[in-house]
C-alpha cells in the first residue's frame, strides 16, 4: 500500500495534465490549421483567449509527476530520464518555446510577427504531445530497461508503436482542444465560432478514433505482449470504458451539448491511461516492480504527506481557477469568491476544527511509522488527509470570512 500510493498519486496527475493540458496543446494544433480569413483570425483568437487563463496552471501537474515520480521512485526516474533524454529533451523544448512565444505574442508590432510568433506557437504545441506520447510508447514496450542510459537513445522511442502513440498523443490534444473551444465559444454565444469548433471537434473525433484503430494492429506487430495486456485481464475495462466515452462524447458534440461533452473528452483520455496503467502493474520497469523501485519508508512518508498537504491547498485554487475561466466570470472573482466565503463560513468552529487537525495528524503518523499492516497504512493516509484539510479549513477559512464581514 504505501509503496504504491505515490505512483497512484503521479498516475493521477499524469492523466489531469493529459486532459488539461492537452487541451491547452490541442489549442495550438487549431492555430496552426486556421486557415485565413476573417473567421480564421476569429478562431486563433478565441483559441487564444480560452487559453489564456489556464496555460501555466495546467503545467503544474508535469512538474508534480516529475517530482513525486523522481523522490518516489528514483532509480525507475533515472533509467527513464537517460534512456528516454532525446523526446523529453524535446518536449522540454517545446515547452519552453511554447510559452515564450505566447508571452511574447502580446508585444508583436505587426502582423508578420504575430503570424510568426503563433507558428512557432503552434508548432511547439505539436511536438511536445507527441514527444511526451513517444516516450509513453517507449516505457510501455519495455524499451527503457533499468539503468543509466541502458536502452538505445534512439530505437527506445522511433519504433512503430511509440510513433503510433505519439501521433495518437497528437489527434488526442486536437480533439479536446476542440471540445473545449466548442464550449467556450458557446458560452460566449458566439455562434459561428461554437459551429466551427464543432465541427473540429467531430472530426477530429473520427481521425482520432481511425488513428485508434489503426494502432490495433501496429500495436499487436511490434509489441504482442502490450497487445494481449490492453485487450485482455483487467486492462480490458479501462480500454471499453474509454471507447465508450469517446463514442457518448461524439454524440454530445453532435448534440451541441458542449459542456457534458467535456466530462466525457477527460474521461476517455484518461481511461487510457488508467488501461495502460493495469496493464503494466505491478511492473514499472522491465524486471522492476514498484515495491523494488520505491524508496525508503521514511521517504514515501514525507511524499504522501506534503502531496496530500499540498493538494489541500492547490484543489481549491484550482478549481476556484477553472470555475472563474469555465462561467467567464473573472471580473467579478473578488466580490464573489469574498461572499461565498462569508456565507459558507458561518458556525465554523476554528479551535474544534484545530484540534481534529492535531488528533489525525498523530494518528497518521502513528499508523505509517509503527504499523505494518497494509489496512493500518490505508487508515494512516485517510488520517493525514484529513488533517491537512481541516488544519486548511482551521486557518484559511475564518480569515477569509473575516475579510468578507470586514470589505
Amino acid at each position: 500500500m504505501l509503496q504504491s500510493l505515490p505512483l497512484v498519486f503521479v498516475l493521477a496527475g499524469l492523466a489531469l495534465y493529459t486532459v488539461l493540458a492537452g487541451a491547452d496543446l490541442g489549442a495550438g494544433f487549431w492555430q496552426l490549421f486556421a486557415g485565413r480569413g476573417t473567421q480564421a483570425d476569429r478562431v486563433r483568437e478565441q483559441a487564444h483567449h480560452s487559453v489564456a487563463p489556464v496555460w501555466e496552471a495546467n503545467h503544474v501537474w508535469l512538474i508534480f509527476v516529475l517530482t513525486v515520480f523522481w523522490t518516489a521512485y528514483p532509480k525507475a526516474f533515472g533509467s527513464i530520464a537517460s534512456t528516454l533524454a532525446v523526446p523529453l529533451f524535446i518536449a522540454t523544448i517545446g515547452i519552453i518555446f511554447r510559452g515564450a512565444a505566447y508571452a511574447l505574442r502580446a508585444g508583436a508590432s505587426s502582423a508578420r510577427e504575430s503570424a510568426l510568433i503563433d507558428t512557432v506557437f503552434s508548432l511547439s504545441s505539436i511536438l511536445t504531445p507527441f514527444a511526451l506520447g513517444a516516450a509513453i510508447g517507449a516505457i510501455a514496450t519495455d524499451r527503457v530497461p533499468v539503468g543509466n542510459a541502458a536502452g538505445d537513445l534512439i530505437s527506445s522511442w522511433l519504433n512503430p508503436t511509440s510513433i503510433f502513440i505519439g501521433v495518437l498523443a497528437v489527434a488526442s490534444c486536437a480533439y479536446l482542444a476542440a471540445v473545449f473551444l466548442a464550449a467556450d465559444a458557446a458560452r460566449d454565444q458566439h455562434a459561428a465560432l461554437a459551429r466551427a469548433f464543432r465541427l473540429r471537434a467531430l472530426s477530429a473525433g473520427v481521425v482520432a478514433g481511425l488513428i485508434a484503430i489503426a494502432g490495433i494492429f501496429i500495436v499487436n506487430a511490434d509489441s504482442p505482449a502490450l497487445f494481449h495486456s490492453l485487450s485482455t485481464g483487467r486492462a480490458l475495462p479501462a480500454v471499453v470504458v474509454s471507447s465508450l466515452a469517446g463514442l457518448v462524447t461524439l454524440v454530445l458534440v453532435y448534440g451541441r451539448r458542449f459542456e457534458p461533452a467535456r466530462y466525457g473528452a477527460a474521461v476517455a483520455v484518461a481511461a487510457i491511461i488508467a488501461g495502460w496503467a493495469l496493464a503494466r502493474w505491478p511492473t514499472i520497469l522491465p524486471g522492476l516492480t514498484v515495491r523494488e523501485a520505491a524508496a525508503g519508508h521514511d521517504t514515501l512518508v514525507w511524499v504522501i504527506v506534503c502531496v496530500l498537504g499540498g493538494g489541500a491547498i492547490l484543489f481549491p485554487s484550482l478549481g476556484l481557477l477553472f470555475r472563474l475561466a469555465l462561467t467567464g466570470r473573472f471580473d467579478a472573482a473578488e466580490s464573489s469568491a469574498s461572499e461565498h466565503a462569508g456565507r459558507g463560513l458561518r458556525g465554523v468552529r476554528p479551535r474544534l476544527l484545530a484540534r481534529s487537525a492535531i488528533a489525525c495528524l498523530i494518528a497518521g503518523f502513528g499508523l505509517l511509522t509503527v504499523a505494518d499492516a497494509p489496512w493500518a497504512h490505508a487508515i494512516g493516509v485517510a488520517s493525514l488527509f484529513g488533517f491537512v484539510v481541516l488544519a486548511f479549513r482551521a486557518i484559511i477559512f475564518p480569515a477569509l470570512g473575516e475579510q468578507s464581514t470586514t470589505g
